[in-house]
């Protein structure tokens, strides 16, 4: 019996995909530990986009919320399960972000304070928001054409807000062979942005 627990808890524990199978037969331990292994990492990319405490906290528990209801829909083709989760917690954040902002708010407009002609031109934020969409777009599109092993890490380290130690741990890698498929995921993803530039310009051309 011994032997037998002992050969279970050496067993390496289930991949992400596996663990969102299961949460789709509506297994709610392959929830709990999905949740361990990205909620700290959801919570970070939260607090820099809403800012720490009861957002960043809602956008958590939200994010797994809707993993538990959606998890069916997840398609593998389209990208990794971790990636999937961040852009759930991203669309949340930003839906957080604009409740903020209609959120009614005393306004005093004095020479002091002069509030409202402080206030950003909405058109700006218009065009940001486009072009910040477009060129997430286009970075999502050139990770689906690194390795599934440098897209992970890419994705852990710059959505999920985690240190490369932290992404070794994770992984259960070691942090040379994590700083190596960071580098050599950034150095592809460079030369594939770099190829759509040139090929826009010269279709502009």
């Amino acid at each position: 019996m011994k032997l037998a627990r002992m050969a279970a808890s050496a067993q390496p524990p289930p991949d992400d995909q596996t663990l969102l199978a299961r949460i789709a037969n509506g297994d709610s331990q392959a929830l709990d530990l999905l949740y361990e292994r990205y909620a700290r990492a959801v919570y970070s990319l939260a607090v820099r986009m809403v800012g720490a405490g009861e957002p960043a906290e809602d956008v958590v528990q939200e994010t797994f919320w809707r993993v538990w209801r959606r998890s069916s829909t997840f398609q593998s083709q389209r990208g990794s399960v971790a990636g999937w989760i961040y852009g759930i917690a991203h669309n949340l954040s930003i839906d957080e972000l604009r409740r903020q902002r209609t959120r009614p708010a005393l306004v005093y407009d004095t020479e002091e304070q002069p509030v409202l002609r402080v206030l950003p031109d909405a058109r700006q934020d218009v065009v940001a928001s486009v072009e910040e969409q477009e060129r997430r777009r286009l970075i999502a599109e050139a990770l689906q054409q690194i390795t599934a092993e440098q897209r992970q890490a890419l994705e852990l380290a710059y959505f999920g807000g985690l240190s490369q130690s932290q992404i070794a741990e994770q992984l259960h890698s070691p942090i040379g062979t994590v700083k190596t498929r960071i580098r050599l995921g950034l150095r592809k993803l460079r030369e594939i942005l770099a190829a759509r530039n040139s090929s826009a310009e010269d279709g502009i051309e």
